[in-house]
């Protein structure tokens, strides 16, 4: 068998498969959206697969299939953990993972793995790495830009998640290039979840190569950091201090969490960002007022997540015959919860189509809700926050590149921008 990974494990052309895997349907999606939450708020069927965008679930037999549209229906389903399941992604994206990931665990399993992996995400852990990833932004991408007073801000937006969230890791620091071939491979493992059956045997074998060979990259510096002790700041020391109810995590289990960590923890930051950087352009007046009161860079963040979530749905199985709205439902069938429709409800949030950081914020669904909340979302915000405050003081009068096209938030799923070109003072 070929153990080698081919050149989509590279990081930007991994990146490209994976966007283009996500990309879906050519159509106007918050209008479609919005037609659907108007004229079929519960509708019957798989409107995923309308989209042409795989699930984490994988390849599967056809289930009965709803979709939900508006805020309260998602909120009813995204906060019963009981009811409405995620077991089945170990049948797609869980199967890389030797059924240790936490999206595909329900009930006990999942809350004794979550008090495991939570303390070393919360805040008050998150915000010790503010300082080496602050440094990361300014020293090692945005100083050397300065002089050139030209940038594609995409090229720094792949790279920093992934330069951050990899010494937040615990991974050494004096090799860069191996964390660009560590993202690749992660973003490959995302790539084995293909529609198209013609493609699936060869996504799932480089899949599968990848997967062995960011475990086995991973083990490694758990294993040594053991053996030089658990005292550190990092997460993988967090994890191999971690107790709960006299519970520890061996090595297998803290490098598999670990590697099932990384898919997301930096190409979804990455569109994030692509996104916010677009907004904020697009709109030269409040980007000067967020210069000039770096306070609201929390509310443009969650704006953002808000007005265009990387991940536009979420899927949960019923794990009973369910009644949703008067359309029933069995025992296994699967529930799209359309986030992105929820999160422009006009019912919730007023001119729900205008991005407004003003707007009284109320629960969204951009990084996810009830048990299932993205673990890393702390993480993201302070590495996104870093990021911006940066660009800011480095680069004066940003603005949009005007010989370049301008940027486009665009995907069915995986939302976010190409391309953001700018230019400055």
């Amino acid at each position: 068998m070929n153990t080698t990974v081919s050149p989509p494990a590279q990081l930007e052309s991994a990146f490209s498969a994976v966007s283009d895997l996500f990309k879906g349907a050519d159509v106007d999606f918050h209008a479609l959206c919005r037609e659907m939450r108007h004229n079929s708020p519960i509708y019957e069927g798989d409107f995923v697969a309308r989209l042409g965008v795989p699930t984490n679930a994988g390849v599967h037999e056809p289930r009965p299939t709803v979709a939900l549209f508006k805020y309260q229906d998602v909120m009813a389903v995204m906060k019963d953990a009981a009811n409405f399941t995620s077991g089945f992604i170990a049948e797609g994206l869980g199967a890389f993972f030797d059924g240790l990931i936490i999206l595909a665990m329900d009930g006990e399993q999942h809350r004794r793995v979550r008090a495991l992996l939570q303390p070393a995400f919360m805040p008050a852990s998150v915000n010790s790495w503010r300082p080496m990833i602050d440094r990361v932004m300014r020293e090692d991408y945005l100083l050397p830009l300065v002089p050139h007073k030209r940038a594609e801000l995409m090229d720094f937006g792949l790279n920093f998640p992934i330069r951050a969230i990899y010494a937040v890791m615990g991974f050494p620091q004096d090799d860069p290039e191996k964390y660009k071939q560590y993202a690749g491979w992660a973003l490959t493992m995302l790539g084995g979840n293909q529609l198209d059956p013609a493609k699936i045997p060869e996504a799932r074998r480089q899949a599968g190569i990848a997967v062995k060979a960011l475990y086995d990259a991973i083990k490694e510096v758990v294993v040594e950091r053991r053996a030089t002790g658990t005292d550190g700041d990092d997460l993988i020391h967090r994890l191999l201090r971690a107790e709960y109810e006299g519970k520890k995590l061996d090595d297998h289990e803290v490098a598999t969490f670990v590697r099932s960590l990384l898919p997301a923890a930096g190409e979804t930051t990455t569109r994030t960002f692509s996104s916010v950087m677009t907004l904020l352009l697009e709109r030269p007046e409040l980007l000067e007022r967020v210069r000039n009161d770096r306070s609201l860079l929390a509310k443009v963040i969650d704006e953002t997540v808000r007005f265009e979530p990387v991940a536009t749905f979420k899927v949960r199985q019923a794990a009973r015959d369910m009644d949703i709205g008067g359309v029933k439902i069995p025992k296994g069938g699967m529930v799209q919860c359309i986030v992105a429709s929820a999160n422009r409800d006009e019912d919730m949030f007023e001119n729900a189509d205008e991005f407004n950081i003003d707007r009284r914020m109320k629960p969204s669904f951009g990084f996810g809700f009830g048990t299932h909340m993205c673990i890393g979302q702390f993480v993201a915000k302070i590495e996104l926050t870093s990021a911006i405050n940066t660009i800011l003081d480095l680069f004066p009068n940003i603005r949009l590149d005007p010989d370049r096209p301008a940027p486009r938030i665009t995907g069915a799923m995986l939302r976010g921008a190409k391309s953001v070109p700018v230019i400055w003072d």
